[in-house]
């Protein structure tokens, strides 16, 4: 009798750590810490920084001192390469499975067929062998029969070196034996007001939760709770796109790298601000009906001016066009600001969004001519070659005013100029010619 389908859930190990090394193979054993942008807040952490105490989202001019005691490596977030191996690590379980679900940068979920032949362990090394010789990135696996238990198991190949990169949950009492071990608070899809509703009631392990009574959950935890809980007890019931709750509104703002002080800056940053939530926007098949703008100074400047305002726009339509939020958010920073202030940050949210399948035309207000097409032509452009192959001049050419990044390695794998660089020496070792890398 062949075995139900199974689902194994493959997450790159510390992923944004993991890009860094690959170039810099001597980084490996040694703690790596990355930024996130404008070198704010550590974002990731190799295993050997996690043990010197380093905690995620940490400032990082709070741990300076600690990252310099340890000879800590520091790296600012180099999005452009993380995103290109991300794709090639895809591309390769893209290969080898035939339903793959991508579900993260760094995780996905592949479909396991339901054949009573393969021997399980050994189909996942071989897949983490496979990625590791193709793209070099270190993957593990967790296998199990719905995709709440593949997290779950995936949580255990990583943390318990014993199982070397891959836990497979093929037995009840295997099963059990982790969600015993397994606090509530790390499961998949509950929160922390659902953490604190099961423990009142006495419930910390994942067993328990899956010994809890149906009613109680549908009650107290909703549909979605009760979804986990028969996910626990080898229910499939949960799909990707139930997972991935459409977001309710976007958010792009970044601080400057230096204080801004002329509204021509402001002007291109916000520009660039809204490009990006318009695509994010897009990306998602969402419509925005009102537009926020808002603009600060540094507020721990305590001995410069402070100013801090902002402004709500409603829009004649629910919108995704570039253009059609570029020009109220312009004309929105004309109002807000004020000359004689250094500005910190500028940023945009869009708000009451509406799927764009669903979208109210108005009986009244005229149709403006529909830029669809040009918008996905230029999404496809960039996704394709690189965000900002191509852009509007409005975002600004040198954007002196963007975000610190004093670490950031070079995007090895979508610049030319930033390729690996190998030469030869003519007499290597024993005479031998050897090629070596001469780059960084």
């Amino acid at each position: 009798m062949s075995r139900q389908k199974l689902f194994a859930l493959v997450d790159c190990n510390n992923f944004y750590v993991s890009c860094e090394r690959l170039f810099r193979p001597g980084l490996n054993g040694r703690p790596v810490v990355v930024l996130s942008n404008n070198d704010g807040c550590i974002i990731a952490r190799s295993n050997e920084a996690k043990a010197l105490g380093i905690q995620m989202g940490a400032p990082y001019f709070k741990t300076r001192e600690l990252i310099r005691r340890h000879a800590v490596e520091v790296f600012s977030s180099n999005y452009a390469l993380y995103g290109d191996l991300s794709s090639r690590v895809m591309e390769v379980l893209q290969q080898l499975e035939s339903e793959v679900e991508i579900y993260s940068i760094d995780e996905a979920f592949l479909s396991l067929p339901p054949s009573r032949f393969i021997d399980l362990p050994n189909h996942c090394r071989a897949i983490r062998e496979r990625v590791r010789q193709c793209v070099g990135i270190p993957v593990s696996l967790g296998v199990a029969s719905t995709r709440t238990l593949a997290k779950i198991a995936n949580q255990s190949a990583k943390k318990d070196p014993g199982r070397a990169g891959v836990c497979c949950l093929e037995s009840p009492a295997a099963i059990d034996e982790l969600l015993a071990r397994t606090a509530v608070g790390d499961i998949w899809g509950i929160g922390p007001r659902s953490v604190d509703k099961l423990r009142r009631r006495g419930i910390t392990t994942g067993l328990q939760l899956k010994q809890v009574d149906e009613n109680w959950v549908r009650c107290q935890l909703t549909i979605s709770g009760l979804r986990t809980v028969m996910e626990l007890r080898g229910i499939s019931c949960i799909e990707i796109d139930d997972s991935r709750i459409r977001k309710q509104s976007l958010v792009c703002s970044r601080s400057f790298g230096r204080p801004v002080t002329e509204l021509s800056e402001l002007r291109e940053a916000l520009s660039a601000y809204v490009s990006r939530a318009a695509e994010k926007l897009r990306a998602q098949s969402s419509l925005a009906s009102c537009l926020h703008v808002f603009l600060l100074t540094n507020r721990f400047r305590s001995d410069l001016p402070q100013y801090s305002r902002h402004l709500t726009l409603s829009l004649a339509g629910p919108s995704s066009s570039t253009p059609s939020l570029l020009r109220p958010a312009l004309k929105g920073l004309e109002q807000l600001f004020k000359t004689g202030y250094s500005y910190k940050k500028v940023g945009v949210m869009l708000t009451g969004l509406v799927p764009a399948a669903r979208r109210q035309l108005s009986l009244f207000a005229p149709q403006a001519a529909s830029d669809t097409t040009l918008m996905l032509a230029m999404d496809q452009i960039n996704h394709r070659w690189g965000r900002d192959t191509l852009y509007y001049a409005g975002t600004g050419q040198e954007r002196a005013w963007a975000g610190r990044q004093a670490f950031e390695s070079p995007a090895y794998t979508t610049d030319w100029e930033a390729l690996p660089r190998v030469g030869s020496e003519p007499s290597g070792v024993n005479g031998k010619g050897r090629l070596r890398p001469t780059g960084r």
